[in-house]
């Protein structure tokens, strides 16, 4: 199957996931809004998932993911399913030691996450459903560790499918709850908690049955030191830096943004909604990528792998440039129609889309890293994109601290845009110094009408937002507002698509023709 083709496949189930994902998000605005319950809850599932995508995702799929590929082409199953097993009993114990860590010294962690939470009451509540929730972790990682050898294999529909569960699980929660208006919001938000960890054990359960059907179930032993396994840990600690970059950024605009009441909850939500075309385009991409490049590169097949990212560099572009430019020009709008009800009221909508333009412009930066750093992953090298993820960080953390007294929210939001494209940067300047990356005359012609289509649909699209202010004041009528825009974003995907064919940007013949292609 082509590149195009296992990309749209994780695409659109990542697209059924988080428009799931979003039906979440709507109610939990509605129940828990941008108080401190919110905040508190946020925070908490944040602490976890950031350790899911640094350990698990980040490193575990880097490392892992070559070495896998290359034992499966020049060693054959029975190599690589050994591999995997002596790797995997490592990971198991590395989970457990530190979850029963992060149990026992939580508060003390948790003062260093959010420093900023100075009521009793509401650290506490921080605490506690960080406790519930943080086994979580566990979960993921072994579905994050199951999922890499099923897209090794090239199956993706399984680890793609899986957050659809947990949304499931999560609103089947919510729906109660926003129905019955639970007057303490700490009662709501130890109810999700508990959701999550059901989700996340009903996540790993989806993915453990596909990988048991594939026939690739790696046995868990008591960890023993092997020189496999320790090329495994000399590629994985790298890489849980420069894997998971983006939510590095985010930890340092959390443990800033904690001295002010609801700022968490501001960023959180719009961090949600980037997220979206970010899970779609950039991690789908990403997840297709690094197995595809590890196999041509451990085949020897150079120019196939030069071929598959390059074809993956222009796809990302091709829509990561327009949901940027949609994110931003109707902000207001979105923030309204997806959040604005119950506890979530009308002076909450403004923060939260102010944060959302400032991400929406980093969005093509942290598709591009995803997009980049498989061509060193796959490689076998995690050192170089750690190093620039530690300047990433350095220059977040500076740059949040200039803007968060002057800006709040805004400046946290900037700050982890301009540290995301100074990462994208340097990934793309490196890959081009040792000759793995060639951005041919074009290449480049085609980026500069990408990005020259997209701004002017973003002009159009804001002008019509700001024709159709009346239908999306606060006080509007829901469906109206929906239609609306369906209706201008609908207007400007055929703006943009018609824009980039007639330019000669992308001539979507040839999309479709690559989509069409079995190999």
């Amino acid at each position: 199957m082509s590149l195009y083709r296992n990309f749209l496949s994780v695409g659109g189930l990542t697209l059924i996931s988080r428009i799931a994902g979003f039906a979440r998000d709507a109610l939990m605005a509605a129940v828990l809004g941008i108080g401190p319950a919110a905040d508190a809850f946020n925070a908490a599932f944040r602490f976890p998932n950031l350790f899911r995508r640094l350990f698990a995702e980040g490193a575990f799929n880097t490392a892992f993911v070559p070495m896998f590929s290359n034992a499966l082409e020049t060693q054959g199953d029975e190599a690589a399913r050994l591999l995997a097993s002596r790797i995997m009993s490592w990971l198991v114990a590395t989970i457990v030691v530190v979850t029963i860590l992060a149990e026992i010294f939580m508060e003390p962690i948790m003062r260093v996450f959010v420093p900023g939470f100075d009521d009793p009451e509401k650290f506490a509540l921080t605490v506690f459903l960080t406790r519930i929730m943080f086994p979580y972790l566990a979960c993921m990682s072994l579905m994050a560790a199951y999922g890499a050898i099923l897209n090794t294999l090239g199956r993706f529909f399984a680890a793609a499918f899986a957050p659809v569960i947990l949304n499931i699980v999560n609103i089947a929660a919510l729906v109660p709850l926003a129905i019955l208006v639970l007057e303490d919001k700490a009662d709501a938000a130890f109810w999700v908690a508990i959701a999550t960890m059901l989700g996340g054990i009903a996540q790993l359960a989806l993915v453990y049955g596909a990988v048991r059907r594939s026939g690739f179930v790696p046995r868990i032993g008591l960890p023993r030191p092997n020189p496999e396994v320790r090329r495994f840990w000399m590629l994985a600690v790298p890489a849980i830096l420069a894997g998971g970059i983006t939510q590095i950024n985010i930890l340092v605009g959390t443990v800033i943004a904690s001295s002010v009441d609801g700022t968490i909850s501001i960023l959180g939500y719009a961090d949600r909604l980037y997220q979206l075309p970010l899970g779609i385009i950039g991690i789908a991409i990403g997840t297709v990528l690094l197995p595809e490049l590890s196999r041509h590169l451990s085949a020897g097949r150079d120019v196939e792998a030069a071929r598959s990212q390059d074809q993956s560099l222009l796809l990302s572009m091709l829509l990561a440039m327009p949901a940027a430019a949609a994110l931003a020009a109707l902000s207001v709008p979105i923030v309204r129609v997806l959040f604005e009800r119950g506890a979530f009221d009308a002076a909450a909508t403004v923060p939260v889309a102010e944060a959302l333009v400032g991400f929406a412009w980093g969005l093509p930066a942290f598709v591009l890293i995803r997009v980049l750093q498989p061509g060193f992953f796959s490689r076998k090298d995690t050192v170089t994109p750690t190093v620039f993820a530690g300047l990433s960080v350095v220059a977040n953390i500076g740059i949040s601290l200039w803007l968060f007294p002057s800006m709040q929210h805004v400046g946290i939001a900037l700050a982890t845009t301009i540290s995301s494209w100074l990462n994208a940067v340097l990934l793309a300047l490196f890959l081009a110094r040792r000759g793995y990356f060639v951005l041919t005359l074009v290449s480049l012609r085609r980026h500069v009408l990408t990005i020259a289509s997209a701004l002017i649909m973003a002009a159009a699209l804001y002008v019509l937002g700001q024709r159709a202010e009346a239908i999306f004041a606060p006080d509007g009528a829901l469906l109206t507002q929906i239609a609306a825009l369906f209706a201008i974003c609908m207007f400007g995907t055929v703006l943009y698509f018609t824009l980039v064919h007639v330019t000669g940007a992308q001539p979507l013949g040839m999309v479709l023709a690559r989509l069409r292609r079995r190999g």
